[in-house]
Parts: structure tokens; C-alpha cells; sequence
């Protein structure tokens, strides 16, 4: 009897320590199996970043070599001896081609899809002389510019246009309805008057007369349902509540901050070609006419554009001698959009700002448009 109860003992230890022992061997398992989980989570990750930057890497330079095909373009459009003129309807603007160019070296490239390695690159060319200089705008441009948008408040025009020259020149005293530092530092939060050229038209909203009209600065009506504390401030010449104006367009779309300062009268719109002197509707939509040939469409085959940008004021009914002065035929700066694109990674866009002098063409700036690839993802 006693020999069973050992027997029986031993046998339950037994069977107790094989349960520990099983547990534990279950524990090492589930532990050793995480271990390898994590490992292989791990070296996912850092193959993933791996890959990430090599694409970035990738995606940069089909963004430079972008820039560059825009160069080669540029540089082979300023050489054609029979195109003296820069329009709508050559390859580097998206047109269907000039004479001059169907015999040339651009003939049959594509600018929408050009393959480069394993990518792909989109590439969209605009000069920036098809609109106006903000930079060195003057009165009479600024008062022009804010009329034909449809802006009636004399004060407000003066408020808007002495402001914008005051925020670009330098001086410590403001215009009659301009502003200096002396404004600007009464916001919540301060800032300076810039005092330089602008860098980019988006600055138009820091400025006294639009940062609280931002209608004037993108066109419509104002949007802003919560503004800034220093948004707060009075001007005097609001509209009343529930009649903000509607404009048809922006300053936004009627200026950029690079260009030659001369206006190209073969790529301008309607809207900015009223910027010149002596330049009404009616003589704007005589020269969009005369350049879009017998279609009366800009970019197609039987555009004829101008060769002489006074001689095409006078034929448009333009007499106004100072006209000269603020037109060209030729655009030297170009800002180029390049789409680039791998297979199974997000298309990027890049920007970059371009001045042609003859057949040397510089790149003045190159960056990620991070905005507008989140833009087109949106889309």
C-alpha cells in the first residue's frame, strides 16, 4: 500500500514537471516565433526605406532631366532661323507646330509622355511674359489691372495699388494709401514690410487692401469663414454683409513675379493684354483674332502669329505710343511642370523657373510641388 502511494506520488510530480516543461516550451516558441516576426518586420522596413530612397532618388532626376528636355526645347525653338517669335501654337507651348518647325529637330517629340529609363516624364512649358510683372508694375498697370477685374471703389484701388509697390521697393515712408512696417507690425502676429521683389504672387496676401480682400487676390468672392485675428481690421471700403463683390478674375491671374517685364503679345489672354497702354476689350480681342488666324483658334496650325509687337498694336487699333514699351513677341523666362512618374510609385510633379538668353537657357530655381502632386492626387 505504501509502495503504491510513492508510485503514484512519483508518477503525479512526474506528469506535474512534463506540464511545466510544456508550458515553457510553449513560451519559448511564441517568444522565439515574435523574435522572428519582429526580425522579418524589421528588415520589411528597412527594405521598404531602401526602396523609398532610391525612388525619391529617381523621381528627383526624372524631374532634372525633365528640366533639361524643357532646356534642349527652348534652346532649339530660339534657333530656328524662320521663328523669330515666341506663340501658342509652337511645340514648346503644347501646340500643334509651326512651319518652322516641322522640318527641325523638334518635329515629332512629345512632351506628354517621354520615356526616360524606367520612367515616365510629362513636360508643360509657360512663359512667363504672357503675363504681367508685378515686380515692376506701376500705377497706371496696378489701376488698370484692378479696373478691368471690375474693382469700382477709386480708394480701394488706390489703397490695393500703393501697397503692393510699397511691400516690393524699398523706403520708410508709405504712399499716400500704401503701407510700411509701421501697419504690418500691428498684426497679431507682426511682420515686416518685405521691401524686395516678391518671390512668389502668393505674397499679394500678406498686403494691406487684399490680405482682408482675398477675392481681389484669386477672383469670386472671399471664403475665409474664420480669419486670422489680424484679419479683423477695417479698411472702410467692405461691402456690406451678404454683397461681397464677384470678381471674374484674380491678380493672381493677371501677374507673376519673374518675367522681362514686357508683355508677349502672341501668348498674353484677353484679361492681361489689357494691361497695355491704349489696349481695351475690343482692341484685345482684335489681337487675339488677327494671331489665331481662320480658325479664330489659339495653338492650331493656321495661327499666324506676330513677328512686330508695335506694328500689331497699330493694326489692332492700339495708337498709343507708350505701348511699345511694354510689349515683346519674344518670352525669356519659362517656368517648366514636370510629372514624373515610376511604375507603382505616386507621380511627383516638379517646378522649375527658366530664363532664356539665345541659346543659353539658366535654371533659376528647381523644386518638389508637393501642393500640386497633392492636388493631382485629389483629383
Amino acid at each position: 500500500m505504501e509502495f503504491n502511494k510513492r508510485v503514484l506520488m512519483k508518477f503525479r510530480l512526474q506528469k506535474r514537471s512534463s506540464g511545466v516543461a510544456l508550458i515553457i516550451v510553449m513560451i519559448s516558441i511564441f517568444v522565439l516565433a515574435a523574435m522572428a516576426a519582429f526580425l522579418s518586420y524589421s528588415m520589411k522596413v528597412e527594405s521598404r526605406l531602401s526602396v523609398d530612397s532610391s525612388a525619391d532618388r529617381q523621381m528627383v532626376w526624372l524631374g532634372r532631366s525633365g528640366v533639361e528636355l524643357a532646356r534642349w526645347v527652348l534652346v532649339q525653338e530660339d534657333s530656328l532661323a524662320n521663328q523669330q517669335y515666341d506663340a501658342l501654337n509652337q511645340i514648346w507651348a503644347g501646340g500643334s507646330g509651326s512651319p518652322a518647325e516641322s522640318n527641325s529637330v523638334l518635329s515629332g517629340i512629345d512632351l506628354t509622355h517621354y520615356s526616360v529609363g524606367d520612367g515616365v516624364i510629362s513636360v508643360k512649358i509657360v512663359d512667363l511674359e504672357r503675363y504681367g510683372n508685378i515686380n515692376t508694375a506701376d500705377s497706371a498697370m496696378l489701376h488698370q489691372a484692378l479696373t478691368i477685374m471690375g474693382v469700382q471703389d477709386p480708394t480701394e484701388i488706390s489703397i490695393v495699388s500703393d501697397s503692393i509697390q510699397d511691400w516690393v521697393q524699398p523706403g520708410d515712408i508709405p504712399r499716400v494709401a500704401g503701407a510700411k512696417n509701421e501697419y504690418y507690425q500691428g498684426f497679431n502676429p507682426p511682420y515686416n514690410c518685405k521691401e524686395a521683389p516678391m518671390d512668389d504672387i502668393s505674397e499679394l496676401l500678406l498686403i494691406k487692401g487684399i490680405w482682408d480682400h482675398r477675392e481681389i487676390y484669386s477672383g469670386g468672392r472671399a471664403t475665409d469663414d474664420q480669419p486670422a485675428a489680424f484679419q479683423q481690421h477695417q479698411l472702410g471700403f467692405e461691402a456690406p454683409a451678404g454683397q461681397a463683390p464677384n470678381y471674374p478674375f484674380g491678380l493672381k491671374d493677371l501677374f507673376r513675379p519673374f518675367s522681362t517685364g514686357r508683355i508677349n503679345i502672341n501668348t498674353a489672354d484677353q484679361n492681361v493684354l489689357q494691361l497695355i497702354p491704349g489696349v481695351d476689350a475690343t482692341v484685345a480681342g482684335e489681337l487675339i483674332k488677327l494671331r489665331s488666324g481662320p480658325d479664330g483658334a489659339d495653338g492650331t496650325e493656321d495661327d499666324t502669329p506676330f513677328n512686330n509687337a508695335g506694328g500689331a498694336l497699330q493694326s489692332a487699333g492700339d495708337n498709343n505710343p507708350a505701348a511699345a514699351n511694354y510689349v515683346t513677341t519674344r518670352s525669356s523666362t519659362f517656368e517648366v511642370t514636370v510629372t514624373a512618374q515610376l511604375p507603382g510609385i505616386p507621380s511627383r510633379d516638379y517646378k522649375a523657373i527658366l530664363f532664356r538668353n539665345g541659346r543659353n537657357v539658366d535654371v533659376v530655381s528647381f523644386y518638389w510641388d508637393n501642393e500640386g502632386t497633392a492636388a493631382a492626387k485629389s483629383d
